[in-house]
């Protein structure tokens, strides 16, 4: 059986409600009933023990009768009883006669009150009782029993538990209302996570819950705008990642189907004799070249994942910082050439870096490639120093630079700043710089770009000394 939540916690608190009256209203009911017999008992006892001093006095009947006009003001009717139980006091007799039981009677013998709030077998009302006993040398001689009605205690007691009844209705209609409101109010705080979770389910993680920290529903609110926020994030990603995946996919369909395309001709041209020997060497040439261009795409998607799963490993050691920068200038002087670009390097004669020889190597080709990419006519200058414990090598370009876009994206895997990009030895695929940043960070170094459009690039390397 299905119960919504809402008639779960309104059933919950009127349950709880209507206990709670039914206790309290019990418990009043019999403090105020005892309250009200235990006042007119001792009220009984205070003017027998008047009663019974002044016959010890011998005030005679006079003192009597004027305790009798008093009492009798206050419906108690008092009378003096022998040690045979015998009414002698009043005399005319219409005051209700004494039977006490055996028990009674044993106790009066004994020095002992009798002592009845409630009374209605022996009397033709309901009435309370109190029967004080007269002990001279050491036995019963008599006693004073005092009666009362309680037709007003019990009017008093009907009253209060009106009273009461009257509170509880109020009370309880009062709690009725908050209950409903505050359990509304609940519920609807609830259902707007559950739509808001609904949305999340189709997709729509552009969302936000009200949030408040007074109560539990408040802090879950908030911590489900963090993860519609982290979810947000991560599918944002997961499209821009997707997206790039399609363009890396059409940019390899692309570097793929010309090399092979020229590769295959090549090959049918030989193999149909259809090139002349004086253009054989060429065409081999031109094959062994598109094949490297091939390799070289399979390698750096190889290396990428082998860095990510943490396959790759380091062998570190102190190289001499200016004999890299000399062995990078030499690599990439003749492209350098062809842009019209300069390559310039220095360095403190004393500077080391403490790397893997092969990947430092890796690192700075594709950074330095990179650069003279973007460098038309222009300066690419390597520079190494000490720090404090760290060596830090700037790669500076008077390239074309790249907006704070770009300079956010360009660590991404797929990402190419200039989608025209294609054919060049290094980073023609939109992974080199993921690559290098990979391989800084497992030098437990640093790597940050500085750039502004049509103002150049530096690339900033941190490696710590061993």
């Amino acid at each position: 059986m299905r119960i919504k939540y809402l008639y779960q916690l309104f059933l919950s608190h009127i349950s709880i409600l209507i206990i709670a009256f039914m206790i309290l209203s019990l418990v009043v009911a019999q403090y105020a009933e005892s309250f009200v017999y235990e006042n007119k008992v001792e009220e009984l006892e205070q003017y027998g023990d008047r009663i019974l001093a002044d016959v010890k006095n011998n005030r005679g009947e006079q003192a009597l009768k004027e305790y009798d006009r008093v009492l009798s003001a206050r419906a108690i009717r008092f009378s003096l009883f022998d040690n045979k139980g015998m009414i002698f006091y009043p005399y005319s007799g219409n005051a209700p006669r004494f039977q006490p039981t055996d028990e009674e009677w044993e106790n009066l013998k004994s020095g002992e009150r009798i002592v009845v709030k409630h009374e209605i077998k022996r009397f033709d009302q309901e009435v309370s009782l109190v029967a004080l006993p007269y002990i001279e040398n050491g036995s019963l001689s008599g006693g004073i029993l005092l009666v009362s009605p309680i037709k007003g205690s019990r009017e008093t007691i009907s009253e209060i538990n009106r009273y009461l009844l009257y509170t509880i209705l109020i009370s309880l209609s009062v709690s009725l209302l908050l209950s409903w409101i505050l359990s509304s109010l609940h519920v609807k705080r609830i259902q707007r996570i559950r739509n808001a979770t609904s949305m999340i389910a189709e997709g729509k993680y552009d969302i936000s819950v009200p949030t408040s920290t007074i109560d539990e529903i408040g802090e879950l609110a908030n911590d489900f705008n963090i993860m519609a926020g982290r979810l947000k994030k991560s599918n944002e990603e997961i499209e821009s990642l997707e997206n790039r995946r399609r363009k890396f996919m059409a940019d390899v369909s692309h570097e793929l189907r010309t090399p092979l395309t020229t590769i295959s001709g090549v090959i049918e041209g030989l193999k149909n004799n259809m090139i002349p020997e004086t253009e054989k060497d060429r065409g081999l040439q031109l094959v062994s070249q598109e094949t490297k261009r091939l390799i070289r795409l399979v390698n750096e998607n190889l290396d990428y994942e082998k860095i990510r799963s943490n396959q790759v490993k380091l062998f570190k050691e102190k190289i001499q910082l200016i004999e890299v920068f000399e062995i990078i200038k030499e690599h990439l002087e003749l492209q350098a050439e062809d842009k019209n670009v300069r390559l310039e390097i220095a360095s403190d004669a004393d500077a080391e870096v403490y790397a893997d020889y092969d990947r430092l190597i890796q690192i700075l080709i594709n950074i330095t490639k990179n650069s003279i990419q973007f460098t038309e006519s222009g300066t690419v200058c390597l520079r190494g120093k000490r720090g404090y414990k760290e060596t830090i090598i700037t790669i500076e370009d008077t390239g074309i630079g790249m907006d704070p876009e770009e300079v956010k994206a360009i660590w991404q895997r797929f990402y190419k700043a200039d989608m025209s990009r294609t054919g060049h030895q290094f980073g023609e695929f939109g992974l080199g710089l993921s690559i290098v940043k990979q391989l800084v960070l497992m030098h437990n170094g640093e790597i940050d770009i500085v750039s502004k459009k049509n103002q150049g690039t530096t690339f900033i390397l941190k490696f710590p000394e061993k």
